[in-house]
């Protein structure tokens, strides 16, 4: 994949929809570089006919997620795409939705947030994340040798993290992972999966409701036992916890899987020394770029950004996957290397006042998960061709429905 060259006469172009398709499971849409190529800005036509914006340059993106020009009030947006599960205008953000609000509000929340997600609190976390990927693995094992790795590994290790990090009941893990991924699924009508909606608010309303009444010493208990936050900003935020830290953790750990099994150069390196772990966490962020519908900004005033000028009132789409592709950051953008320079600086967590704010457990759970199992595992490879593997393409977030593995055990070791 290659762009076009930037030349001085070159404006933005003009895409008159958001481009999606991938021809490759692992790169963004080729449209994406070719706008990129002849500017960092081009103008995007919107579903509803809003004539907004689609940026596709690094500096570009980083420079519009910094600038609190910029509104992240979904209620002000026009949305890029169409979705069955997002309304066409949707209502102002409820108490509690800090990542749709701007300051100061925005502000308020996330204060209250960010003492609980320190690195010094999240590295603490670090022994016990490694203890449940390895009962994970114990379980995969008795399981195997032929599993889907997706849901036996990928999706189950987060959900078990942010579960005890909050205090939500072991017992209840496999409900609240359904309801929040048939919140999202596009096999399931905007009624099925607000039913969906509907059993995991009032799930965790009653969780809140009990932290509130006989404490605990989980991160929810300590927000509520601060006195700070309603009810209804506590049910909010846990919501928002539960979601970003188990279905897009989720997806990330085994996308990566994924790519390393079909990358072998990366793959063999972190298989003969796993402090390399760190390293391949970050250029996978960066190489697979994992939400693909977003972010959204809107101009609360006229802003110049890379020489374009863009009015108060229209909506920004800001392409994650093409500003970690910009070769004019990362050189051979589209390699998978471990270990380039500047990888740490890639926008896979967003950037600015609304960067990811649990990218540090996110960061901890990737590496150890990815350590651990080929450690645990090194003939891992993929039961079916990798044509044959499904992938998520018409979600916020790109991954796989499911990933089945298998590898060659031991004798004496089969369940």
């Amino acid at each position: 994949m290659t762009d076009e060259p930037l030349t001085a006469s070159a404006g933005p172009a003009t895409a008159e929809a958001l481009p999606l398709r991938r021809a490759t499971r692992f790169h963004p849409p080729e449209e994406l570089a070719r706008l990129r190529g002849r500017h960092p800005v081009s103008h995007l036509v919107y579903p509803d006919g809003h004539r907004g914006w689609l940026v596709t340059g690094y500096d570009a993106v980083r420079a519009v997620l910094a600038d609190q020009r910029f509104s992240a009030r979904r209620d002000k947006q026009h949305f890029p795409v169409r979705h069955p599960l997002v309304p066409e205008q949707a209502p102002p953000p409820p108490p509690g939705a800090f990542p749709e609000m701007d300051p100061p509000d925005h502000t308020r929340y996330r204060s209250l947030l960010t003492r609980e997600f320190t690195a010094h609190r999240m590295r603490a976390l670090a022994p016990r994340i490694e203890e449940i990927v390895r009962g994970q693995l114990d379980l995969l094992e008795k399981a195997g040798p032929v599993v889907d790795l997706h849901e036996a590994f990928g999706l189950t290790v987060p959900a078990l993290v942010i579960c005890e990090l909050l205090g939500v009941p072991y017992d209840r893990r496999d409900d609240f992972q359904e309801w929040a991924l048939r919140m999202i699924s596009t096999e399931v009508t905007p009624e099925e999966a607000g039913q969906a909606y509907g059993s995991l608010r009032a799930f965790v309303q009653g969780l809140v409701a009990e932290k509130r009444a006989a404490g605990s010493e989980d991160l929810l208990g300590r927000l509520a036992a601060s006195g700070e936050l309603t009810e209804e900003e506590l049910t909010t935020i846990a919501l928002g916890l539960l979601f970003a830290g188990h279905a897009l953790t989720g997806n990330m750990l085994s996308l990566g899987v994924f790519a390393l099994l079909e990358h072998p150069e990366p793959l063999a390196e972190l298989r003969a020394d796993g402090a390399r772990a760190g390293a391949v966490v970050d250029e996978l962020m960066r190489f697979l770029s994992l939400v693909h519908f977003g972010p959204v900004r809107v101009a609360l005033e006229d802003v110049e950004v890379a020489g374009v000028r863009i009015a108060a009132g229209e909506s920004v789409t800001l392409s994650l996957p093409a500003a970690n592709r910009d070769p004019a950051r990362y050189a051979e953008p589209d390699a998978l290397r471990p270990g380039r320079e500047h990888v740490a600086a890639h926008v896979g967590f967003g950037h600015g006042i609304h960067h990811c704010l649990g990218q540090e457990l996110a960061r901890i759970q990737l590496r150890a998960g990815y350590r651990l199992l080929f450690e645990r595992l090194p003939s891992l490879r993929l039961a079916v061709p990798a044509a044959e593997v499904p992938m998520q393409t018409e979600m916020p977030f790109y991954g796989v429905f499911r990933l089945p593995v298998t590898w060659d055990q031991v004798p004496g070791t089969a369940g």
